[in-house]
């Protein structure tokens, strides 16, 4: 039965374990907006349609700006009375309403002037934005394969200061390779509002739009890597 090698090294073949780390401070590639929408009336149909006018409002907003919105996306939706006491019982006084929806955006200077009009609604609040990178960034392909030059690169050289080279890889892990910056759901709102409007609306070129400032995306990434060394010529 054939032996799996021994996770040490020989003198014919002695090893060497090193970590490689890498550090990328970029700039983001979306940003991510929560929209919420309320309503508030004694009649609970009435309460519902003018909810469901709201949404329809800020859905309308959010696609005009077409290429500029990657995706958005309807959450939670509520509709709860609110009770009172009425003599020994209680009584509905009225209903509240809400609907949860989020956008993400690529475009931000768009972002901006959006968040602005979404904050002028009636009755609707704003948080965020949420800066973030893509899943698929090449970003975090990158900080992995910088991360692995620097583990050959810092082998070399501890082989170099034996006098030897190294001759082989025996094995790679990777330990991680991730934006610390959590995602949706969401992460840190650096430089975020939040924004809440209440009331009437005041008429947008009142409103300029929001100087938003990006917040720099910082990905990590390390790996384990183990080398067996050409056996060095050690003196005394």
């Amino acid at each position: 039965m054939e032996q799996s090698p021994a996770p040490y090294g020989t003198p014919d073949a002695p090893r060497i374990a090193v970590r490689g780390e890498a550090h990328l401070e970029v700039d983001p590639e979306i940003a991510r907006i929560s929209v919420t929408v309320s309503a508030r009336g004694t009649d609970r149909r009435d309460a519902l349609n003018d909810l469901t006018r709201r949404n329809a409002a800020v859905l309308d907003l959010v696609k005009a700006y077409g290429d500029a919105v990657d995706s958005v996306e309807s959450g939670t939706f509520s509709i709860s009375p609110e009770l009172t006491r009425h003599g020994r019982g209680e009584r509905i006084r009225a209903y509240h309403g809400r609907v949860h929806t989020t956008a993400e955006l690529s475009d931000f200077t768009a972002l901006g002037e959006l968040t602005t009009r979404l904050a002028d609604l009636d009755l609707t609040r704003v948080e965020g934005p949420w800066w973030a990178l893509r899943p698929g960034s090449p970003t975090y392909r990158q900080a992995r394969q910088q991360a692995v030059r620097e583990a050959v690169q810092r082998a070399r050289e501890y082989a170099e200061a034996l006098g030897t080279d190294l001759a082989a890889l025996v094995e790679l892990a990777d330990i991680g390779a991730e934006n610390p910056t959590p995602p949706y759901g969401y992460g840190s709102p650096a430089g975020a509002m939040p924004t809440v409007a209440y009331g009437g609306a005041a008429p947008f070129d009142e409103a300029p739009p929001l100087d938003l400032e990006p917040q720099r995306q910082h990905v990590y990434a390390q790996v384990n890597a183990r080398f067996t060394l050409v056996p060095p010529r050690l003196g005394h």
